[in-house]
């Protein structure tokens, strides 16, 4: 389902040939904030591709984009011949948590254009952020670009979010209400302003476990090349890094760009206990494809809660010993991080 606009944008942006790609459920006030950022852009994506089942059509007509609004329950791409499977039967029952990668495969299959953008429905774009990001991608069309996030330690508020709309929430007032995940590498915050003379800046790395799906670029040729997302992963953890490991595999450059965007703020587990289960048949699954363990922060964490038996040198598949108590549940929810 394509949404028209019902209302005109205050400044015409121009438009670049990119495909927006994000997927959700219940989480429509963050896929507002997110369209609102993305129609206040320095260009406008042509296509921004939403795989969703509840989003109001007549609230997203309100902003002045070329939105494509697609059912979860679309077509997949199939990894192994690249085909778009509209009758693909999904077993359900195994996959009970929101499927992300899946998601992510069907909007991937209906772009209209080579560049693809990926952002996780909790994002904010910083102004220059499509413009820089895809013009870096034109310049590396071979390659996997990834963003610059900071977190935002609180929620917008309403009037935040109608100023956001409007396009008068600056990124000045956006920084000072985030801050950068310090465990991840960051660029110096000098290096996210572009100028007429000096883009955003751009590094190359070999550590293709950095990879977080967040906010991510590539060419469509090389998504296909690596398979899209496995959907044989299910719910939370580790499809992201299996990705870069498959762009790693079929010699994809990886390339961190400071180019932003702000996480919104909600409520996390530390540790994720909220995805147990799912972070454990991930860990499984990666460790059957490439001999290494991910995740290895939080698989440490629920073995010193006594929930698994893991060792980062084991090669046998971690079963669950026990679902963690309420005290647990309680003790690690944070309702107020930034991050996990």
């Amino acid at each position: 389902m394509t949404v028209k606009p019902t209302t005109n944008s205050n400044a015409v942006s121009e438009h670049m040939p990119v495909t927006v790609i994000t997927t959700c459920y219940g989480r429509n006030r963050h896929l507002y904030n997110l369209l609102s950022s993305l129609a206040n852009g320095s260009v406008q994506p042509d296509e921004v591709i939403i795989v969703n089942d509840d989003a109001d059509p007549k609230r997203l007509a309100d902003f002045a984009l070329n939105i494509v609004k697609i059912p979860t329950s679309a077509g997949l791409v199939d990894s192994t011949n690249h085909q778009t499977l509209e009758h693909q039967t999904l077993e359900k029952s195994d996959k009970t948590e929101f499927d992300i990668g899946h998601n992510r495969n069907i909007g991937a299959a209906r772009a209209s254009h080579d560049t693809l953008i990926f952002l996780d429905v909790d994002c904010i774009v910083a102004p220059s952020f499509i413009e820089q990001l895809s013009t870096k991608l034109n310049q590396y069309p071979n390659a996997l670009l990834m963003g610059q996030p900071r977190y935002l330690t609180r929620p917008l508020s309403n009037e935040e979010s109608l100023a956001l709309q409007k396009g008068a929430l600056t990124n000045d007032y956006l920084n000072h209400l985030s801050v950068y995940n310090p465990y991840r590498d960051n660029f110096d915050a000098k290096q996210s302003i572009s100028t007429e003379v000096a883009p955003t800046a751009i590094k190359k790395t070999n550590d293709y476990g950095a990879f977080w799906s967040l906010c991510f670029a590539i060419k469509r040729e090389k998504f296909e090349q690596i398979g899209g997302f496995d959907t044989q992963y299910t719910g939370y953890g580790a499809e992201d890094t299996d990705f870069a490991f498959t762009a790693r595999q079929l010699d994809i450059d990886f390339y961190l760009t400071a180019d932003l965007i702000y996480h919104q703020q909600h409520a996390v587990y530390r540790p994720p206990l909220n995805h147990l289960e799912s972070i454990i048949v991930n860990a499984n699954r990666f460790y059957q494809k490439w001999q290494c363990w991910p995740m290895g922060g939080w698989l440490e964490q629920f073995c010193k809660m006594g929930l698994i038996d893991w060792t980062n040198e084991q090669s046998n598949s971690i079963t669950l010993l026990r679902q963690p108590s309420s005290k647990e549940i309680e003790l690690a929810y944070y309702p107020d991080a930034a991050y996990v």
